[in-house]
């Protein structure tokens, strides 16, 4: 990747709704320019999308929690993501190393709903679960540091 699409990525990632005009200044290059550049990186999936962040407790999810999940039986399929894809509380599912198989992440109004949102999730996927409440995030929402080749320089 060229250095001035790094750039524009890590502006992007930082304020998606800069405006090409704001993205023309801060790389230097046209408005033309810099649309067409946004646009090539958008239809090569660099740039998958552009969403709004949300405060969880103004619209009452305040509880966060992290949620590790593991089959009761090894030897079944592994399609737990199929069978939890209609809990929309699961707000992300990552395939992990270790013991256990998903760490969801999770959103919800309550104690008791995350308890409700467990027995939906043992049931759903046959899975044990553990799980870890999130207390605070000093930090969410990070802006990527795009490295300039493979094992180089990260610092920025």
């Amino acid at each position: 990747m060229e250095e001035i699409d790094r750039r524009i990525v890590t502006l992007l990632a930082t304020d998606g709704r800069m405006s090409f005009t704001d993205l023309a200044k801060e790389t230097g290059l046209s408005v033309s320019a810099v649309h067409q550049r946004v646009r090539r990186l958008e239809k090569r999936g660099v740039i998958r999308g552009y969403a709004a962040l949300v405060d969880y407790d103004e619209i009452g999810l305040p509880l966060t929690a992290f949620v590790s999940i593991k089959p009761i039986d090894p030897s079944a399929p592994d399609d737990a993501p199929e069978r939890l894809s209609h809990l929309t509380a699961i707000e992300a599912c990552h395939s992990v190393a270790g013991d256990e198989s998903y760490i969801l992440k999770v959103r919800v109004a309550s104690p008791l709903a995350l308890e409700e949102l467990l027995q939906q999730i043992r049931a759903s996927a046959n899975v044990s679960t553990r799980t870890t409440v999130v207390l605070s995030t000093p930090y969410d929402y990070r802006s990527p540091v795009i490295e300039k080749e493979l094992g180089g320089d990260v610092t920025g």
